[in-house]
């Protein structure tokens, strides 16, 4: 029987809409307005609301402060009948030395991301796979980390969205997370994946001329793909999915300097600011990505994350028409990886 895109639960991330001179409540005001039923809160906007909120400058480990604004922030979309589904993105925790000083910062600030958890209700952690410099090349020792974290988490009820950032250090793929997630073997731990991350990671370059991946032809880099897909489908469990991120990818006029510029790899400057939403000036296989996904029974969240750094130039101030867009590409996404995933069966 054909699945419904009804029956899939939507979010929007509030970092992905709008530009810096639109607070939280606009965001939220726009979102719900198109029909998404969830946000991923990102910690960012947490903190421009509490600024907002208190008129004062909040410092980012000023919990007492940044928990009083979550309570606010959880009344705001109760009121908008709005779920926070997970609060994101927690970065660079996992692999420093034992005893370094970012070590004992990470499990610092997962402490008080906890606190802020607690107060808003959310019950999901987003972690990125670490891009910094400088940490383990063990997975044995990412994924003791992420299960000391997972562990902390689990008192509470949360759970930990392990997602592959493409420009990570030490784990990139979909696959490398997943090895990661199974070496933790906690019940609390699953995957966030993102169509970005592995169509930008596996099939895109921002830094050839092609924007593909070059030393491999067109035909085996589509194969090769195509098999990783296959391999996801078949191999992760979909109860071990925790939610789906969706965005596509510019393809520039001219390839990024494969250097690393203010702290970040090509494919994160990519990210940052050349992610538009899907069917909106991309040209990455994401519908195939969102199609893998999908054939592993997976029906949870499904979220918009984008970085479209033309945002202003394509839609000016018009949260709630950017807003509609996202709602309409969703569904249209999830339409057509749904059929597709009818016809394979």
């Amino acid at each position: 029987m054909t699945m419904s895109t009804t029956q899939v639960p939507l979010a929007f991330a509030s970092c992905s809409i709008g530009l810096p001179k639109h607070t939280l409540h606009q965001k939220i005001e726009a979102i719900r307005a198109a029909g998404f039923q969830g946000i991923e809160l990102s910690f960012p906007d947490l903190l421009s609301y509490a600024t907002l909120h208190f008129g004062r400058d909040v410092a980012e480990d000023d919990y007492d402060t940044l928990c009083e604004a979550a309570k606010a922030v959880k009344d705001l979309c109760s009121r908008h009948e709005l779920v926070i589904m997970v609060l994101q993105p927690f970065a660079n925790f996992e692999g420093w030395p034992a005893g370094s000083r970012e070590r004992q910062d990470a499990f610092a600030r997962a402490k008080g991301w906890i606190r802020i958890m607690d107060a808003t209700g959310i019950d999901m952690l987003q972690v990125g796979s670490s891009d910094s410099a400088g940490i383990s090349s063990s997975f044995s020792d990412l994924a003791a980390d992420l299960r000391e974290l997972a562990d902390m988490l689990a008192p509470h009820g949360f759970k930990l969205a392990y997602e592959n950032w493409c420009w990570a250090t030490r784990a990139p793929t979909w696959k490398e997370v997943w090895e990661i997630v199974k070496m933790v073997d906690r019940p609390n731990i699953g995957l966030c994946l993102d169509t970005f991350q592995t169509a930008g990671g596996e099939w895109g370059d921002p830094t050839t001329a092609s924007r593909l991946i070059e030393g491999v032809s067109a035909a085996d880099l589509t194969v090769r793909y195509k098999d990783s897909l296959e391999e996801l489908s078949r191999t992760v469990p979909s109860d071990k999915i925790y939610f789906l991120q969706i965005s596509d990818a510019y393809k520039m006029d001219e390839p990024l300097a494969d250097v690393v510029e203010q702290g970040l790899r090509p494919r994160g400057r990519w990210s940052h600011d050349w992610r538009p939403l899907p069917y909106d000036g991309g040209y990455l296989p994401i519908v195939e990505f969102a199609e893998a996904v999908l054939r592993t029974g997976f029906r949870g969240w499904v979220s918009v994350e984008v970085f479209d750094g033309k945002f202003e130039e394509k839609y000016g101030d018009d949260l709630m028409g950017f807003a509609h867009k996202a709602k309409l590409v969703t569904d249209q996404l999830l339409a057509t990886a749904l059929a597709s995933g009818d016809k394979t069966k």
